[in-house]
């Protein structure tokens, strides 16, 4: 693959051809972003060729990147222009993005996130630490919950533009995924699709607070029966006639969220303690099927 892996790490300048060759992309394109984007040569002497530098060139892989993933072009140029995201675990530039409301640049420092580390790390890294923090302030007194919700969003709409739907398999079992009928928290049933999204597997995911009645209706509308993730932040969302909607018309029922903790539930329905371990359960049940 293209990159700058390929670009001698001796040499400190290139060429616009240079750069559009060795990243695969066409020389108008460059070209575009440069005078659309401002994403070009940083430096420029009097008299002389403009030329990428190192650092230039890692704004334009960037950028590359997010278009590739599926970002627009104007997006992926606000991410592309941090040049590098912030290390990962380092809350404090998403912290402050939110606190000021300012979306474009939350949802710049998400999205490059989700586009170099992927779901999984990005989320467990980035995004929970910074709810968590969040969550700390709305504690001690601060009223945070605008940030919460903008923070929330940028996640949600970060996974969709970065980790599009895959193709649809007719081999793959089915794999709904759905909050209970009280149930509101939806984002981290967002997280899990776009994770399994990322492994070439796909899922419906119906959103939050899905009647029983509805999450039987869904089961239904499938030629074969789908493996169901039934989610629920708290105790009081989490209703075993849930389980019992769906039990009967899926191969596997996984229950997914702190809601289900200590509950008295049905033997055979398994729950999971974190998104890795529903990914590589669905995963396995879906490779085994």
């Amino acid at each position: 693959m293209s990159g700058l892996d390929d670009f001698d790490e001796a040499e400190t300048e290139f060429t616009v051809g240079v750069v559009a060759r060795k990243l695969g992309i066409p020389l108008a394109t460059l070209r575009s972003w440069n005078r659309r984007y401002g994403l070009g040569p940083s430096g420029h002497q009097r008299g002389r060729h403009r030329h990428y530098a190192q650092a230039d060139l890692a704004v334009i892989r960037r950028m590359v990147e997010l278009v590739r993933a599926g970002a627009s072009p104007a997006s992926a140029a606000r991410a592309a222009r941090m040049a590098v995201a912030p290390a990962l675990g380092e809350v404090s530039p998403v912290l402050s993005a939110a606190e000021r409301l300012d979306a474009t640049e939350l949802l710049s420092v998400v999205s490059a996130h989700f586009a170099r580390f992927g779901v999984v790390a990005t989320w467990n890294r980035l995004c929970r630490p910074a709810f968590a923090e969040i969550v700390g302030r709305q504690e001690r007194g601060d009223r945070f919950i605008d940030v919460e919700h903008l923070l929330s969003w940028a996640v949600a709409t970060g996974l969709h533009r970065m980790v599009p739907l895959p193709p649809s398999r007719a081999e793959q079992t089915p794999i709904v995924l759905a909050c209970t009928a009280a149930e509101n928290h939806a984002l981290p049933l967002e997280v899990l699709r776009a994770a399994l999204a990322e492994q070439g597997v796909l899922a419906v995911f119906l959103g939050p607070s899905v009647p029983d009645d509805a999450l039987t209706d869904a089961l239904s509308r499938h030629d074969r029966p789908p493996f169901v993730v039934l989610w629920s932040q708290s105790a009081a969302t989490a209703p075993v006639a849930a389980i019992h909607a769906v039990w009967g018309g899926s191969p596997g029922v996984l229950l997914a969220g702190p809601g289900w903790y200590g509950g008295d539930l049905p033997v055979g329905v398994r729950h999971v303690n974190s998104l890795e371990d529903a990914v590589e359960y669905l995963m396995r049940a879906v490779a085994a099927d």
